[in-house]
């Protein structure tokens, strides 16, 4: 809590900009010149200062422009994912048809929006309407592409039914987005595929103030339906270095970091070594990786794909460069995935492998040290993120590692837009991928394998020789009811991908947070992407 001379006039002005912001007609986005010491004065109880890389942007829970962390704080859905698996939120039950195609929510009654307006199947159907509206940007979601019919039967009671049985729906239900439900007066000319004029959600905080690139207020809802958090107040500043950022929680001007991109292991064994400040890591939540583009000239061939899995040392950069914090990969997806216990000989480093393979495919060692064939060097491009020092640290380890067996790697970093508009174009022979972690693998993952400017996954499979049966299997299993085929139909995708060798497991990422002793409960949600900020308290 902070407090200076101007306490009591500060926190009547603080009031006046709340009340201000209640409405749909505002989207807390102000960029006002409001003095920055606002968010030192609060009359609250608890207050919490969380930091983030960047600015909030666009929170509007139908699309995917804004941050994670703040959308789950005002938006809820009908079912919540836990460790325990699916389970109710403002839906309080729910039951499936037999045949996987029909689902019935059974609403929570006595929910409103923060702008008052009534949470019922009405405001539901509206909501799912205007993200079908939305289907180009959407279609690569299974749910969405299956989604034959749906609509309130009464007051408080939704039904779904799907062109195809579909097992991951409840699963695709329950992450951030895109259905999340926002008070239907926020929608521009009755949809949201344009914008929204407002954020309320049935959350249980509500944003009242956000000055672009510089911090964020979230407020708890004081009309939320269910138990309220013990955190008054969420702060989010935004600092885009990872060093400011330590400093600032060093110096106590922040009270958390959260989140894998926003530590690197050095900084997190630090905080985990000093006095005053706690660290917490997660299970292993998703795989960190390479992808190669099997339509690139030289990638094209497995025996190189091959050899350079072989000549990938996974031990060293997991402790030369994450300290351990991040177990190494040497298959796809992790055993402990829902359906990924296949039965496969994991990648392993050996050096003669690699040689032997590369020798196999015709690549001479040249005076130069580079493999040659029909005069051509051995030379291949990696792209990485330049906003990632993990993925410059793992690109210049790769580049003098892939030397020792005659493999010239040239790495370019670029600007983060830039680097993901390239990936999703396939223009690319290396570059960085990861899976999506839980809850989302092994289903969203594979899924998004399918569908192309997804990610680059469905550009580096196109020149597999089994690639159609290989995105109709994905698809298989996703819709089959029957648990053993469904298992039969993971054993032929994971196996396949495993010996086509696109994919370079390197680590298991683990999500990470460092912050201040005072700050209490700090969990990890299944997705990683979400920061449970409403489970915290201080002490």
């Amino acid at each position: 809590m902070y407090f200076n001379k101007k306490v009591i006039q500060l926190a009547i002005i603080v009031m006046l900009l709340a009340t201000m912001v209640v409405g749909c007609g505002s989207n807390g986005d102000s960029d006002t010149s409001s003095n920055p010491s606002n968010i030192e004065d609060s009359t609250n109880k608890e207050e919490i200062v969380y930091v983030n890389f960047r600015d909030i942007r666009d929170l509007n829970p139908h699309i995917y422009s804004g941050e994670l962390f703040a959308q789950n704080l005002l938006f809820e859905g009908l079912v919540m994912m836990t460790d325990e698996g699916v389970k109710p939120w403002l839906a309080k039950d729910w039951k499936i048809s037999e045949d996987g195609l029909t689902y019935i929510f059974y609403l929570r009654e006595g929910v409103e929006f923060s702008d008052g307006y009534k949470f019922d199947a009405h405001a539901v159907e509206a909501n799912i309407q205007a993200i079908y509206d939305n289907y180009d940007r959407h279609g690569w979601l299974e749910s969405i592409r299956l989604l034959e019919d749906f609509g309130a039967t009464d007051e408080y009671t939704f039904e779904m039914t799907l062109k195809e049985p579909y097992y991951p729906l409840l699963i695709e239900l329950a992450v951030t987005r895109p259905f999340r439900f926002i008070s239907p007066n926020c929608f521009i000319d009755g949809t949201t595929k344009d914008g929204v004029d407002g954020l309320n959600g049935t959350g249980k905080y509500v944003l009242t103030e956000n000055h672009i690139d510089e911090y964020a207020v979230f407020d708890v809802n004081e009309s939320y339906w269910g138990d309220k958090p013990e955190i008054n107040r969420i702060i989010a500043k935004v600092m885009p270095d990872n060093q400011t950022r330590a400093l600032a929680l060093e110096r106590g001007e922040i009270d958390i970091i959260y989140g894998t991109n926003m530590i690197d292991a050095e900084t997190f064994i630090r905080f985990s070594e000093m006095d005053g400040f706690e660290t917490s890591l997660s299970d292993p939540l998703a795989t960190r990786m390479l992808i190669m583009n099997s339509t690139d000239e030289i990638l094209s061939d497995g025996n190189i794909r091959q050899a350079i899995n072989a000549a990938v040392n996974r031990e060293e950069i997991s402790e030369g460069i994450f300290y351990g914090l991040e177990a190494p990969a040497d298959r796809l997806l992790a055993s402990t995935v829902p359906y990924c216990d296949v039965e496969l000989e994991g990648y392993i480093y050996s050096l003669d492998k690699a040689n032997g393979l590369l020798e196999e495919a015709g690549w001479q060692t040249g005076t130069n040290g580079i493999r040659e064939k029909d005069g051509n060097p051995l030379e291949i491009q990696m792209h990485y993120n330049a906003d990632s020092v993990t993925e410059r640290m793992i690109s210049e380890y790769l580049q003098n590692e892939l030397l020792k067996v005659g493999i010239k790697l040239n790495i370019t970093g670029e600007e983060e837009q830039s680097y993901r508009d390239r990936m999703k174009s396939g223009d690319f022979s290396i570059t960085f991928n990861i899976s999506w972690g839980t809850p989302y693998d092994p289903h969203s993952f594979l899924g998004g394998m399918r569908m192309p400017a997804v990610y680059g996954d469905y550009a580096a499979q196109q020149g597999l020789e089994e690639v159609e049966k290989l995105h109709d299997t994905i698809l298989q299993a996703f819709i089959t009811v029957d648990e053993i085929e469904r298992q039969e139909y993971y054993d032929y995708i994971l196996t396949y991908l495993h010996e086509e060798a696109v994919y370079v497991p390197l680590t298991y990422e683990r999500n990470r947070a460092i912050y201040n002793e005072k700050v209490k409960n700090v969990t990890f949600n299944p997705s990683q992407y979400e920061v449970p900020l409403e489970k915290m308290h201080l002490e």
